[in-house]
């Protein structure tokens, strides 16, 4: 590194807080980032590193944002969301869902992630601990420091489908516990919490009066089972879970930041006291585009959800072929989520691989497939595949992968 440079860099950052200091960076950004550094120097690179839906976000949906445009929708909304949305998104959980709320329960926000730092903002206090199923989102371990509570790992296993018990829930419980906080169906895993799995955890957590549950759904209508359920709708705890989900995944509506959740009034209220000192409304448009998608037909979503299924299929028959890989079979989201530790230890030329991490690294300058090493997810034997890709793409990358992985020894 340029000396002047290095001072440079030195002098800055002892000016940062310890906040940002302490805060991770996303891994799965960071190696978009890579992949797209690699990809501006002319490198034809497979990217299957984010998770983000490779379809175009449906028309109907396009129009309504388009018609808020012409008809001059284009002012300051209510911090938590334009009525009709609310009321839409109150609708579908009651009828989709089995979560009786009404519209003031409802907090629209910029994406599930702000949904997520919203409530965790607004419950934890510092010091208190929040249950973290593993593997997990890259983000919640983050958020919850941020939070500045302490965040508690409970790993489920691949032999278990990566699915959390609740008798491992019980065991990780301290006086300390404020939450527990975990999405179904999981990203990076793709595990789906059945009703019993998630009736059983209740039942622990309803033992406490002073924990809650914080349950990421994002990933509901990209379910293989045929059967989505929400722990929210459960007597026991149903005054104490808070629900997150949003419009990126089974809409395909990345780019348009809409997210939402339901939860008890007073926690509604407190999220939305938060989002007013950040944000404010989440933008008018999408507000109006995700009317249209909350109460518009759902043939494309099906058809996207049935597409992601056709390519799981797809890269777990191609993954048999690669010597060492260990995979279950994801019950939902786009994700692949292997152990490649029958790599580690093994060498070509310079590289040297020690973790999932210099697995990824190799495999994207010397196979050019962009993935996710599963340490950022709790799962440092792992990495994550993501299946929300083409076909043809997710052909050729398999191949690169297994010639690449030959290579070392």
């Amino acid at each position: 590194m340029n000396a002047v440079l290095e001072a440079q860099i030195k002098a800055v950052v002892p000016a940062l807080s310890e906040r940002i200091n302490a805060l991770a960076e996303s891994q799965t950004l960071e190696m978009a980032k890579k992949a797209r550094e690699l990809k501006a120097k002319g490198v034809d690179v497979i990217s299957l590193n984010l998770g983000e839906p490779d379809f175009q976000t449906p028309q109907h949906i396009k129009d309504a944002a388009k018609k808020a445009v012409d008809d001059g929708f284009t002012f300051y909304t209510p911090v938590s969301g334009i009525p009709e949305l609310r009321k839409a998104i109150a609708e579908k959980l009651k009828r989709d869902n089995g979560l009786d709320f009404k519209p003031e329960n409802i907090v629209v926000s910029t994406g599930a992630k702000q949904s997520l730092v919203n409530t965790l903002m607004a419950l934890v206090n510092p010091g208190d601990e929040v249950i973290i199923f593993a593997p997990y989102w890259v983000s919640y371990f983050e958020m919850v420091k941020m939070a500045e509570g302490v965040p508690v790992l409970v790993h489920g296993s691949l032999e278990a489908e990566f699915k959390v018990t609740a008798e491992q829930v019980k065991a990780a419980i301290t006086p300390k516990t404020r939450a527990i906080l975990f999405s179904s169906p999981c990203n990076p895993t793709g595990a789906v919490f059945s009703k019993e799995e998630l009736t059983d955890i209740a039942q622990v957590v309803a033992a406490h009066d002073n924990i809650f549950i914080i349950a990421d759904e994002i990933y509901e209508y990209i379910n293989f089972t045929g059967q989505h359920f929400s722990i929210g709708s459960l007597d026991s705890v149903k005054d104490r879970t808070i629900t997150v989900n949003g419009f990126s995944k089974g809409f395909a509506m990345t780019g348009w930041r809409m997210g939402y959740i339901a939860a008890p009034k007073w926690i509604a209220d407190a999220c939305d006291k938060m989002q007013g000192q950040v944000t404010s409304g989440a933008t008018s448009i999408t507000q109006k585009a995700a009317l249209a998608a909350m109460t518009g037909d759902l043939t494309e979503t099906k058809k996207m959800s049935a597409a992601y299924l056709r390519r799981r299929d797809l890269v777990l028959g191609l993954l048999k072929d690669i010597k060492g890989i260990k995979a279950n079979k994801p019950e939902g989201a786009f994700y692949i989520f292997p152990d490649v530790s029958y790599y580690f230890g093994k060498s070509y030329g310079d590289y040297h691989i020690k973790n999932s991490y210099d697995l990824c690294i190799y495999l994207l300058n010397e196979g050019h497939v962009s993935l996710v090493d599963g340490g950022g997810f709790g799962a440092p034997n792992c990495i994550r595949i993501s299946s929300a890709a083409s076909d043809e793409n997710l052909v050729e990358a398999m191949r690169r992968i297994k010639v690449t992985l030959e290579k070392l020894q």
